[in-house]
């Protein structure tokens, strides 16, 4: 091989080097661009606005138990915030909200009495239905009266309970017992779903027709009975933002818990149905 074409092989192989370094500097360039911006996508992510302060929830009585879980979680997954709850009849709620009570969630236990709230536009978003409710009978421990059916509810002598029929479980068990075409006179008319489970668990009443996670919730205080008719008589529960909510950013955060898959968890371990 000549001295020339030696030469020659010698400055392409050169070229080529040359050419190999520059890709890899331009690949490094752009890796070191990509990795620049890495960070300045990730606090812009964070730069979302922390939550704080107090949120509060109106929220029907049969949700006590599982809402104030899911209050507690809702603290601990964002530090510096309160979740405050007014439990109680959702009817008296809704007319507390249209009132001009401060709140930032209402959620209820029909969705009749959200309409209350949705008739004076006082939502700031449309409520969702976030599960269901099915109504059980509860008797005193052991069943002593030996009740097996919502019939049973009308023997002469026995003291029964039913909720207001204004609150959504009275109403409820006023459409089984019309269904089941029964008429039941109860020792009382009471407030809230608690109410009527606590004169049971008082033994100020032989039974009452409440929620099945209000059986659930009462642990061995009380016997729950299954009745058929209860199938006729589901109610949904939906869940909204206030339009006058002082903690608007908690009210979302706080109904996307209750929505999320670990909400729901928490709400199906009580005893609710899906929506």
């Amino acid at each position: 091989m000549t001295r020339s074409v030696r030469r020659t092989r010698t400055l392409q192989v050169a070229g080529a080097g040359a050419v190999a370094l520059l890709a890899l500097s331009a690949c490094s360039s752009s890796d070191s661009s990509s990795s620049s911006d890495a960070p300045s996508g990730g606090s812009s992510a964070s730069s979302a606005p922390k939550l704080s302060g107090t949120v509060t929830v109106f929220a029907a009585a049969s949700l006590k138990e599982s809402f104030t879980a899911l209050g507690k979680e809702f603290e601990q997954q964002h530090p510096g915030t309160k979740v405050a709850f007014n439990f109680g009849g959702s009817d008296t709620l809704a007319a507390s909200i249209t009132s001009g009570a401060p709140a930032d969630v209402f959620a209820a236990a029909s969705a009749k009495t959200m309409k209350i709230v949705t008739d004076k536009k006082d939502e700031g978003a449309a409520p969702v239905t976030f599960v269901r409710n099915q109504l059980e009978i509860a008797t005193l421990p052991g069943n002593p009266d030996k009740i097996a059916s919502l019939k049973d509810l009308t023997k002469s002598g026995l003291k029964v309970v039913l909720c207001d029929k204004t609150v959504p479980c009275g109403a409820a068990a006023q459409k089984a017992l019309t269904a089941s075409d029964l008429k039941l006179t109860p020792v009382s008319y009471e407030q809230d779903v608690k109410s009527a489970l606590t004169k049971v668990e008082l033994k100020e009443a032989d039974a009452a027709v409440v929620y099945k996670t209000d059986v659930h919730a009462a642990g061995d205080k009380v016997e729950g009975v299954e009745f058929p008719e209860s199938a006729k008589a589901v109610n949904d529960y939906p869940i909204a933002p206030l339009k006058s909510a002082p903690n608007a950013a908690g009210a979302k955060a706080f109904i996307e818990l209750v929505t999320s898959a670990e909400g729901q968890k928490v709400l199906s371990e009580a005893g609710f149905l899906k929506p």
